[in-house]
């Protein structure tokens, strides 16, 4: 494989990188997607309330 990579002038550095890169984003966007169906039930306006209620304790 080494042979092949170097005849064809390919650095597998930046491609395994790349690959990397690609699936840890589709993972964490997979995790949100679950997150955001968990919270979905909760109403908006007690989201809102919950921030102001922790901004005004600090």
């Amino acid at each position: 494989m080494k042979e092949l990579l170097d005849r064809c002038n390919i650095k597998p550095g930046s491609i395994i990188r790349r690959t990397l890169e690609e699936e840890v984003k589709r993972r964490v966007l997979e995790e949100l997607e679950e997150l955001s169906r968990e919270l979905s039930h909760i109403p908006d306006e007690e989201v809102v309330d919950l921030i102001r209620e922790d901004r005004e304790g600090r």
